[in-house]
């Protein structure tokens, strides 16, 4: 089995310091959860951008700043930005980021219910746009499946050449109006993508460690943090992401698989380096 890809979602757009102190919204504090988690064994940082007061941006220029600090600390760490930004943004907005060049950004193929009002809007317009603005810059899209039905649309826009072979699937399980987080989903999801596919596995909230665990072991890779979840056991607040991240390092020890370097990582992604 292939080495595990650990990827720490630090910050993502709606977690509050209400929620967890420790949630980084400066530059300086995205940079130092950047580096916890990197230290920890973080190989790829899937990245929010905030204003100092905790507002979600996705503005180019703060983007640039916090991807120049960690890369600073941590230089050979791959930076995955959102392409999601947060409910309500425009496309234009959302997709200001990968005019920075990254290896990898995501893309969303599908529309959710996120739980109240909160639709996060993907039309099949939206997801072709992106999907040809990050194969002209030839950045690999990590790929946001909440529901099965968006694994089915990737493929079919691979089909028509929207999007490259060896696709990369993060299966974001257990938001509300998404697909649960149990063992006969995952193994549903798996079963769906294409033989030379990857995925990695977010599990949400108090689902984190229990799919980590799951994915560990179909031999898919892991997606830990504070976007996903600020606890590190039941009531018990994490102290920093990468706190999450060593946490996912000892159930890859305990389930006897190593993790991945940042080189072994790309290796693994075929990302462009």
């Amino acid at each position: 089995m292939e080495k595990l890809i650990i990827t720490a979602a630090i910050c993502g757009a709606e977690v509050t310091k209400e929620h967890n102190p420790a949630v980084p919204y400066t530059v300086k504090e995205i940079g130092d959860e950047a580096q916890r988690a990197y230290n920890a064994g973080a190989s790829i940082i899937h990245l929010h951008v905030r204003e100092d007061n905790g507002k979600s941006t996705q503005s180019i220029e703060r983007f640039r700043e916090c991807i120049d600090e960690i890369k600073s600390r941590c230089p050979n760490v791959i930076i995955q930005p959102s392409t999601g930004g947060a409910v309500g943004m425009s496309n234009e907005e959302r997709l200001q980021p990968i005019y920075l060049n990254p290896e990898m950004a995501t893309l969303d193929c599908g529309t959710c219910n996120f739980g109240g009002d909160d639709i996060f809007v993907n039309s099949e317009n939206t997801i072709k746009e992106f999907a040809i603005k990050m194969k002209q810059i030839d950045i690999k899209p990590e790929i946001e499946v909440f529901d099965k039905g968006m694994i089915d649309t990737a493929i079919r826009l691979f089909k028509k050449g929207y999007i490259n072979d060896n696709m990369h699937f993060n299966f974001v399980m257990g938001v509300n109006g998404g697909i649960n987080a149990s063992c006969r989903d995952l193994l549903f999801l798996k079963e769906s993508i294409p033989y030379n596919a990857t995925f990695t596995v977010a599990g949400i909230g108090r689902y984190e460690f229990e799919m980590a665990a799951l994915s560990t072991l179909l031999g898919g890779h892991v997606r830990v943090g504070f976007e996903d979840n600020v606890y590190i056991s039941k009531g018990i607040l994490a102290k920093s992401n990468g706190q999450l991240v060593e946490k996912a390092v000892e159930i890859s020890k305990v389930l006897g698989r190593e993790v991945a370097s940042c080189d072994e990582a790309r290796k693994i992604l075929k990302l462009k380096g």
